[in-house]
């Protein structure tokens, strides 16, 4: 467990499959994971923003976003480590464009392409719009 963070909801899922067969019960999961917030070795915000660390260069807010959602992240957590990388949506998407594609699409279906790469990397589509326009965030 020691290598990264957990979510509280990945770490009872984790926990409840060994729980049965050790005759653990479901309130007594609880307290543990209550306790360990308690006492600082769980957090939900630290695994927020640790995660978000480690997929913003990869991946968009909204992709993010969701993927908090799946591990059990609280909405209002979530919303307020988005906040945080916010200002850099727009310079953070065109890295991942930059990385994959040499320049702006020369036809139809490059353009088409580019799109569905990034739509697939979650990020928005009006940042995808002025990436592929080719104009800079300053204009909007």
């Amino acid at each position: 467990m020691g290598k990264r963070e957990y979510s509280r909801a990945e770490l009872r899922k984790k926990i409840s499959v060994y729980a049965e067969s050790l005759d653990i019960e479901k309130d007594d999961i609880e307290d543990m994971l209550s306790e360990l917030e308690k006492d600082s070795w769980l957090s939900d915000k630290r695994f927020t923003e640790q995660f978000i660390f480690s997929r913003k260069n990869k991946f968009g807010i909204k992709k993010i976003a969701h993927e908090l959602r799946t591990k059990g992240v609280n909405d209002l957590i979530i919303s307020h480590a988005i906040d945080s990388i916010r200002s850099e949506e727009f310079s953070l998407a065109q890295k991942i464009w930059e990385k994959k594609f040499k320049g702006l699409p020369i036809d139809n279906q490059e353009k088409v392409k580019q799109i569905r790469f990034l739509q697939g990397r979650g990020i928005d589509p009006f940042i995808i719009q002025k990436i592929l326009s080719g104009k800079s965030f300053e204009y909007i």
